[in-house]
């Protein structure tokens, strides 16, 4: 391998590295680290840095193990509804405002109605994410905050609440979800989620069947 190559080599490596330690979520900066330590440990290698080598090659093995830990290892999930007048949905909303903005489809002010629904999701008892929806009718709910922390930004979250809680809204006589977004992140989550853009009163929604 030439010089050049192992140095550029080198260099996608350490930014492989960098970028993991901005990563908010644990999954996205294990999975850049791991990518950066296996390049890190040819490079160390092929250059004759054998504890350049040996300790990249320990590092991908840890980062291998978690990845493996962390998609194998069933999670508890558990929802927990909102109160009227919660103290803890307003200091939520407040810290996490700007995040919510960039990925919810409306400016959503904490307000509760008769009819608004609304939890929180816990993640082996952690607060993960919330959930909260407007009734637009007796079969349809608007979507307006659906959103995890960023160290919880996995899918997981979504999965639960789309996938396996889904006979909690059919108990409540739902049939559909709607939910708008101009986001691009947030738009490929929801098609990951099973939703499907369609046109409503010649605007774009993203909807979803709830089913059994």
């Amino acid at each position: 391998m030439n010089y050049q190559l192992l140095e550029w080599l080198g260099y996608l490596a350490s930014v492989l590295v960098a970028i993991s330690l901005l990563m908010s979520s644990i999954v996205k900066l294990r999975i850049y680290n791991l990518f950066g330590s296996f390049l890190f440990a040819i490079y160390g290698f092929a250059i004759g840095a054998l504890p350049v080598g040996v300790i990249n090659s320990f590092i991908f093995i840890i980062n291998i193990y978690y990845l493996t830990k962390i998609y194998s290892e069933k999670e508890y999930f558990k929802v927990i509804e909102m109160g009227k007048e919660d103290q803890y949905l307003k200091a939520f909303l407040d810290f996490y405002k700007e995040d919510i903005k960039r990925f919810s489809s409306s400016s959503y002010t904490g307000k509760f109605t008769k009819d608004t629904i609304g939890f929180y999701i816990l993640r082996n008892l952690v607060p993960a994410g919330i959930f909260i929806a407007t009734k637009k009718d007796s079969e349809t709910l608007v979507i307006d905050v659906d959103f995890a922390v960023p160290a919880y930004r996995d899918f997981k979250v979504g999965g639960y609440i789309f996938n396996d809680y889904q006979k909690y809204f059919i108990n409540l006589g739902f049939k559909r979800f709607y939910t708008y977004s101009n986001n691009e992140k947030h738009l490929n989550y929801l098609k990951k989620m099973g939703f499907n853009e369609e046109v409503i009163d010649g605007q774009k929604v993203m909807t979803k069947t709830i089913r059994a």
